[in-house]
């Protein structure tokens, strides 16, 4: 017989675990959470947890526990569940009610079964019972099947209990009506807390798919940024669970809730949305001198005229007079001249890590040596100032405004983050998303914040994005760098103040380059790390 203290202890836990089940957010330890409360509640020794399959024809079995056996499948053990047990048909194969089963039974009729003792029990059918107790010596006396049914009245599943125990004499008794009303009562806030639970992860797969596809936008709008939305999180989510992991030293104290996790993948996935407003021959600009075409086709032309100018010139020469081999022997000097020339704006056309001074100026030379009568039938300068400024590039192939239109996509991506109205759990993602392009020494963009004016979350991405950029295999002007010179560049960005000193370290302690590497890198990227 239930004692009134023995029900008012095992009251206040039920209103302990219902506020426990609200704040869970991983489904498989909800239900794992709903199933042992039950059973911590009625005092059963052992018990299983269904829920509704999606065509709402069956039970599938969720989490599976019997403490006196020391059986746990399915939730965080870690055994597989779904293999050792199939669904349970809720109709017949002639579409009648399959009510032999007293799990089923609940789930079709939205009733509690209780049964004091299955070997005498009418009604129902217990042979599958019978084989599981020859098979192990278990002996199942008492059930408790409990329907879970959400704020829709609808059954989503159902909890079912084995063999309540005794606390003073350890003998197996019935479920008594102080435990069926505690088990029901559990139930009908499990239903809810799963639902609820449900339709929250539902609507962040709802969310991230939007977010992906924005991203996936933005990968296509260049071939050679493809990927770099997607690389970015990951890479930023190892680094996080790298310095989480950190005991002592500088990032000791550091560490993330599965919220907080959240909250961070959303910024790594988003923290390239302004992207979206950066013009396509932008991004996708391979020479210095691409627009909607690589411009040093019509330099090519220019050549062709100069050429063919020439050989016009050396024509008349001969026609007044000029000895004729002395003539061609001049033209083919002036020919090979325009030739390397040509090959040189070819050359430079093409961009890279540093132009040097001395070629700079040659490009300027080459504009101010040749001469030519353009389509309006004017003599001008062989390169146009802006194709100057373009071949005379001294990194990469953007000049300095489109670098400026590059950096914006930061600008814009803090601007569309915070127009958005974002829940409490990630009021944080404008502000992680928005920093990675900051400096630990204030020079950064485009706030110009100083390190200790931004989170670690922040600096993580920073050091993210820079890693992906430097290995990556699909920039426009360059390959992909091997770990060793991709890990002695952010040595220097540690040492001048770009990047954290502190996760710089654990990058390399913990090899967290290499385990993204082996994921996402070439294998010939990754060599010896001195």
């Amino acid at each position: 017989m239930d004692t009134l203290s023995d029900l008012f202890r095992r009251l206040e836990y039920l209103n302990e675990i219902g506020a426990a089940l609200s704040n869970e957010r991983n489904i498989d330890r909800l239900l794992e959470s709903i199933l042992l409360a039950a059973k911590t509640i009625t005092h059963a020794d052992g018990g299983t947890l269904y829920r509704v399959s999606e065509d709402r024809k069956s039970l599938q079995f969720e989490i599976v526990r019997t403490d006196s056996l020391k059986i746990a499948y399915g939730g965080t053990t870690g055994e597989p569940i779904s293999v050792k047990f199939p669904n349970l048909p809720l109709y017949r194969e002639d579409g009648e009610p399959n009510n032999t089963m007293i799990a089923a039974y609940s789930a079709i009729h939205a009733e509690t079964v209780n049964i004091a003792d299955a070997y005498t029990a009418e009604g129902f059918d217990f042979s599958g019972t019978r084989k599981f107790d020859q098979v192990t010596g278990y002996r199942s006396q008492s059930f408790l099947s409990v329907p879970m049914k959400n704020h829709e009245n609808e059954i989503i599943g159902v909890l079912q209990l084995i063999n309540a125990i005794d606390p003073k004499t350890g003998e197996v008794r019935v479920f008594s009506t102080g435990d069926q009303s505690l088990a029901e009562s559990l139930a009908s806030q499990a239903a809810i807390a799963l639902t609820n639970r449900l339709l929250v992860s539902q609507l962040e797969e709802l969310f991230e798919s939007f977010i992906n596809l924005i991203n996936l936008a933005i990968d296509e709008k260049s071939p050679y940024t493809g990927g770099h939305c997607q690389r970015v999180p990951s890479l930023t989510m190892m680094l996080a669970e790298a310095a989480c992991a950190e005991a002592e030293g500088p990032l000791g104290s550091f560490a993330m809730s599965d919220k907080d996790r959240y909250e961070l993948k959303i910024a790594g996935l988003l923290h390239d949305c302004g992207k979206v407003t950066t013009p396509v021959h932008v991004v996708d600009k391979a020479t210095k001198l691409q627009t909607i075409f690589d411009r040093i086709q019509m330099v090519d032309t220019r050549f062709e005229v100069i050429k063919r100018d020439a050989e016009v010139a050396m024509l008349r020469s001969v026609m007044a007079g000029e000895d004729s081999a002395t003539a061609k022997r001049r033209l083919q000097a002036e020919v090979r001249g325009i030739d390397e020339d040509r090959d040189f704006l070819r050359h430079a056309n093409i961009g890279g890590e540093a132009m040097q001074a001395e070629a700079q100026e040659r490009v300027r030379k080459i504009s101010r040596q040749y001469r030519w009568i353009n389509t309006e039938g004017r003599e001008v300068e062989f390169l146009t100032a802006e194709e100057v400024e373009n071949l005379t590039i001294r990194a990469g192939t953007l000049t300095q405004a489109e670098r400026e239109t590059i950096n914006y996509h930061i600008v814009a991506t803090i601007k569309m983050l915070e127009s958005l109205p974002w829940p409490k759990h990630l009021k944080r993602v404008p502000e992680y998303a928005g920093g990675h392009h900051e400096r630990m020494d204030g020079k950064g963009y485009p706030k110009g914040l100083m390190r200790d004016q931004m989170s670690v979350q922040a600096r993580i991405m920073g050091i993210a994005d820079i890693f992906e950029a430097l290995t990556a295999r699909d920039r426009p002007y360059k390959h992909g760098m091997k770990l060793s010179e991709a890990l002695r560049i952010l040595g220097n960005f540690k040492t001048n103040g770009h990047i954290d000193p502190d996760l710089f370290d654990v990058f390399l302690k913990e090899k967290v380059y290499l385990k993204y590497a082996e994921q996402y890198l070439d294998p010939v990227q990754i060599d010896v790390v001195g």
